[in-house]
């Protein structure tokens, strides 16, 4: 009879470290889940950051081209003679300039 009390305490005793064992793991299942919807979250606005990085980087190529171009063409002879008539009103000597009626 005493041996059967204790066998029955100790499987009341069993259930109970199995009860607790088993809210721990669901407690931490749950921190887990919801570590990992923030982690996700965090994940979808990088993604998006480095995509619009990427973005401006093809943009600033695309523009380092254009400057790259536009370096060449200024020391063109073309380009010289544009500054010179555009901004300093030179022509060359013998050419005629004609002027719209006003």
């Amino acid at each position: 009879m005493v041996k059967r009390k204790i066998v029955i305490k100790k499987k009341k005793q069993n259930r109970l470290s199995m009860l607790m064992v088993s809210i721990a793991v669901v407690m931490v299942l749950i921190v887990v889940a919801i570590r990992s919807v923030d982690l996700q979250a965090k994940q979808a606005s990088y993604d998006a950051r480095i995509a619009q990085l990427n973005e401006q980087i093809a943009l600033e190529q695309q523009r380092t081209e254009e400057l790259n171009e536009y370096e060449k063409y200024t020391k063109t002879k073309k380009f010289v003679e544009e500054v010179a008539k555009d901004k300093l009103g030179l022509v060359y000597e013998g050419e005629i300039i004609f002027m719209p009626e006003k």
